[in-house]
């Protein structure tokens, strides 16, 4: 179960907070997405703690007039986890599983903000992720999703934007536990195979509602982690659906979706379809993800930040490095009856190595 001591970076284990216990690959993490409803702006978040490696990284990206600037920061943080600052990044709970803020102080890339979510929706506890290559435990841990507003602001060299609930919506989550953090493990698996990894994580945002749906896959298109919810405003019970499914048409040369449809199948035999339209794409990269200088858990020293932008016209979506994004999408949901709904969220996608539904045989081979 979530208790309020689950949204604060003091856990111990996969588990909530509730129980206790440590592995060197453990890890607690906050992740925030924000966007206008129109798309014009997007902006995302991270902060992540080591506890075994005695690191805390950061990250903040904000997407303006076609470039996606992203500020990192490192730092040795002494054993104290509940000091979530590392460098201009910080985050605080001001209320547990309802409202947090953000901050980018001053700095020398000329990126700054104050923003502050504040939930729509439940927290959602997904169930629990348990992956094994052979006898090694890749990830284990727990996560949770939520959907909300923003207030407040950012800047970017001097042009600030203003964020207000009506206009900015977005996602937060919360995992902690088990998944590869900092140097990787001097001594593969054995014997070799080739890395194969299929995620794909769509939180939406409706009028009435958010859902949620994940799924991984293997290379042949068995899911190992599958789930689908739908949780009503204002506290409401999430629902989960009795199952779920996805088709991606991809972007040819790419990994990439040019459009999804995801089915919700629900336990009366009535089916939920929501069609998916990516608009754009925030590479998550900039958070850390596939970073090659800024990889989650990696030593960079005390106190260090650094900074790097992507101009989005001149992105190679074929790259390698650019394959891990959260397409920012507008959503038609319609149900067994014909109801429509609008809205916008986003399909985070990661597709590495083989996976035979969609076609693809190797590492890296496109649509």
């Amino acid at each position: 179960m979530l208790t309020k001591g689950d949204d604060y970076p003091i856990h111990q284990t996969p588990e909530p907070v509730a129980y206790a216990g440590t592995d060197r690959n453990f890890y607690d993490r906050y992740f925030f997405n924000g966007y206008s409803h129109n798309g014009e702006h997007f902006f995302a978040v991270a902060l992540g703690v080591y506890p075994h490696l005695n690191i805390m990284d950061a990250s903040f990206c904000v997407i303006h007039e076609g470039t996606q600037h992203n500020v990192h920061a490192s730092r040795v943080f002494n054993m104290e986890r509940m000091d979530t600052q590392v460098g201009p990044i910080s985050i605080n709970v001001i209320e547990p599983l309802q409202k947090l803020r953000i901050r980018v102080h001053e700095n020398e890339y000329g990126i700054q903000g104050d923003m502050t979510f504040q939930a729509r929706a439940g927290a959602i506890e997904e169930p629990r992720f348990i992956h094994r290559v052979g006898p090694r435990t890749l990830l284990d841990y727990t996560r949770l999703t939520q959907n909300g507003t923003y207030s407040g602001w950012f800047e970017v060299n001097g042009q600030r934007i203003e964020i207000s609930p009506d206009r900015f919506l977005g996602t937060r989550d919360r995992s902690w536990g088990i998944r590869p953090v900092g140097a990787g493990d001097p001594q593969p698996l054995a014997p070799p195979s080739m890395l194969q990894f299929y995620w794909l994580w769509a939180p939406l945002n409706f009028n009435d509602c958010v859902t949620l749906y994940d799924i991984n896959a293997g290379a042949d298109g068995s899911p190992w982690h599958q789930n689908a919810m739908i949780v009503p405003l204002g506290g409401g019970e999430p629902k989960t659906m009795a199952s779920s499914e996805s088709v991606l048409e991809f972007k040819s040369g790419t990994r990439h979706a040019k459009s999804a449809m995801l089915v919700f199948h629900r336990g009366d035999n009535s089916d939920i379809k929501i069609t998916l339209e990516p608009q754009f794409h925030f590479y998550m990269v900039g958070l850390g993800y596939l970073n090659p200088e800024w990889g989650h858990g990696v030593y960079k020293g005390d106190n260090v930040i650094g900074y790097e932008s992507l101009d989005l016209k001149t992105v190679d979506d074929a790259d390698p490095l650019y394959l891990h994004v959260q397409a920012f999408c507008k959503a038609l949901m319609i149900n067994g009856k014909g109801d429509e709904r609008h809205g916008v969220g986003v399909l985070e996608q990661l597709i590495i190595g083989p996976h035979k539904p969609s076609g693809f045989k190797d590492l890296f081979d496109p649509a």
